[in-house]
């Protein structure tokens, strides 16, 4: 039912609301005031070995991503918890910013938490650390249902002894079942997709540790958050070296036009999603 404007039940329901709005708002200002009191361990690579992880990214670094990186690598050098959004469209290059600061956390002793929304954006974050991470001394681990009940147990098993420095994974990683021994930065792809109950555990999880989330699609309250100080914010508005626009067409329904642009994408050797 409508509430009639100006009524005791309006008034009644917009006071609960502004009492809400008011908790939410203190809660995440004190939230964000402890973490400026708390301090982190500085984090900074050692040159020769950072450059060297650096020089494998295969492509040339756009200013708003290299502007990122630094921004990232003076957070955590500043002995603080580090509480910074990336902000890209889909293949800008949030991934490598994560990659970066993922090895500073791990060479400096420190555990990695990747937590994404979906098991096949895990499976596609797991493939890409394990490709980067190859040759280095550093174990990268996966935690979602698509990994075996074996595999899963040996890795929570890791991630509690200190053994799996990078681990990769879904809601799975929030649950209390995973503990981990020395969780030094927490890696949050699109945090918008998580549902209430893991973005409660999620605040826990972020009090003593390094934050940095990727979100093509931020939510107002993010970043507004970013907007407003609480949380550091870095724009990668810079599309890469080479890349076309994406553009999108919208037009009736057409057998014919579909057909043509499947055939067209899978001479490419791309890969086409038909949605219905």
């Amino acid at each position: 039912t409508l509430d009639k404007l100006g009524g005791g039940a309006w008034q009644s329901r917009k006071a609960r609301l502004k009492k809400r709005l008011l908790d939410m708002a203190g809660q995440l200002i004190r939230i964000a005031a402890e973490r400026q009191m708390r301090s982190a361990p500085p984090l900074v690579p050692a040159e020769g070995l950072y450059g060297e992880f650096a020089a494998r990214f295969p492509y040339e670094e756009t200013d708003d991503q290299q502007t990122a990186i630094d921004s990232v690598r003076d957070d955590l050098a500043a002995g603080k918890p580090m509480d910074r959004l990336i902000c890209g469209d889909v293949g800008f290059g949030k991934t490598e910013v994560a990659l970066r600061a993922a090895f500073i956390a791990a060479m400096e002793g420190f555990q990695v938490a990747v937590v994404v929304p979906t098991t096949l954006l895990s499976r596609q974050h797991f493939k890409t650390f394990s490709q980067r991470f190859s040759g280095l001394p550093i174990r990268v681990g996966q935690a979602s249902r698509l990994v075996g009940a074996k595999e899963l147990a040996e890795t929570k098993k890791g991630i509690a002894e200190g053994q799996v420095d990078i681990v990769i994974g879904t809601h799975a990683l929030l649950g209390s079942a995973i503990s981990f021994k020395n969780l030094g930065l927490l890696i949050i792809d699109e945090e918008q997709h998580f549902g209430v109950k893991h973005k409660e555990r999620l605040k826990d999880l972020k009090t003593d540790v390094h934050v940095l989330t990727l979100s093509a699609t931020p939510i107002p309250r993010t970043l507004q958050l970013a907007l407003t100080g609480v949380r550091e914010l870095s724009l990668i508005a810079t599309p890469p070296v080479d890349r076309m626009a994406v553009r999108t067409f919208i037009s009736p329904f057409d057998p014919l036009v579909i057909r043509e642009t499947l055939l067209r994408e899978r001479y490419r050797g791309g890969h086409s999603f038909y949605v219905v």
